[in-house]
């Protein structure tokens, strides 16, 4: 399962209803942080997400509507939160932008926490026995831009109506299998993994784009995501504006979402002389299961089930969002 939270959905500015680029995505134990655009902590603590285990950021780009909010948020972990370290990912260049905004922030002071700073490279980012971070080139303009996506490793299912038949006790012997290793009974018999094990089922992908001034390039790197999410900054009326600055209409969004055979799309950073239906009306009818983002959007994907879309702040507690 993945939960991704939309903490800031505008476009360079903020507007009354949506603030600067921010979203957290939720995986198990694990919790990134993508991009912190201008006042992402008061938009934290609004969701009631919290600061705990918020040490991973990930950076699309090193934008100020993008990065600025990472000066607060380091003052506040490093001041007042019992938070150790933040370990933020990005491009050269927005690293070096980062770098320039903690000495502003800091000075000579004690930030009171390690901050660490991590060259962010195509390729695999993070990866565990289950899950696995990537990041892929993006085109912004002239920054250096990427995208991540974030994918559960295919699985063999146990199925228990094979150990039952088999005579296998519950236990250790039955997770000795599921994890691929050979199993000794009390009897003696010897029981090989693929004698309880399903085909291999794949896992759920979710690809998060930040802002990028084409799409075709982008398709091999979407390709069948259960969710992509997208900026969607201006409408086809104003493609050229779009081209100058490097962004995307929503029909552009939409094309990749359906020459990618992706499952869901979610448009995010969007230009405030817009509302999300006028976004909407143009992306829907060439990718019809499209979704314009607003601020504290909670989209829940579980494999095999429709995709929710609940008001994080809405939640009742001790819902699915990982504290």
């Amino acid at each position: 399962m993945f939960e991704l939270v939309f903490l800031g959905t505008s476009a360079s500015a903020p507007s009354v209803q949506r603030g600067l680029s921010a979203a957290m995505l939720l995986h198990r134990e694990y919790r990134f942080l993508i991009d912190c655009g201008e006042g992402t902590q008061r938009q934290i603590l609004r969701s009631g997400l919290g600061f705990k285990r918020l040490e991973r950021i990930l950076l699309t780009h090193g934008h100020l509507d993008h990065i600025l909010g990472l000066g607060g948020l380091a003052s506040t972990f490093g001041r007042w939160e019992a938070i150790d370290e933040m370990e933020i990912h990005g491009g050269a260049g927005a690293l070096s932008r980062v770098r320039e905004l903690m000495r502003v922030v800091f000075g000579a002071a004690d930030a009171k926490m390690r901050i660490g700073y991590h060259l962010v490279t195509p390729g695999t980012l993070l990866e565990d026995d289950l899950f696995c971070v990537q990041a892929f080139p993006v085109e912004h303009r002239r920054t250096e831009a990427f995208g991540y996506s974030f994918e559960e490793k295919p699985r063999r299912p146990f199925l228990p109506e094979r150990a039952e038949a088999l005579g296998i006790p519950a236990g250790p012997i039955r997770r000795d299998l599921v994890a691929g290793r050979v199993a000794l009974l009390p009897d003696g018999r010897t029981i090989q993994p693929d004698e309880v094990l399903g085909p291999e089922v794949k896992g759920l992908r979710l690809v998060f784009v930040g802002d990028a001034g084409r799409v075709d390039n982008l398709v091999e790197y979407a390709a069948g995501a259960d969710l992509l999410a997208i900026e969607a900054t201006y409408i086809s009326e104003e493609r050229e504006v779009a081209a100058t600055f490097g962004h995307l209409t929503a029909a552009q969004a939409a094309w990749l979402a359906h020459e990618a055979g992706v499952k869901h799309l979610v448009l995010h950073h969007i230009s405030r002389r817009y509302n999300g239906k006028q976004i909407l009306d143009e992306a829907a009818p060439l990718f019809p299961e499209t979704t314009v983002a607003r601020d504290f959007d909670l989209f829940r994907l579980v494999k095999d089930k429709p995709l929710e879309r609940v008001d994080v702040r809405d939640r009742a507690e001790g819902a699915a969002v990982t504290r």
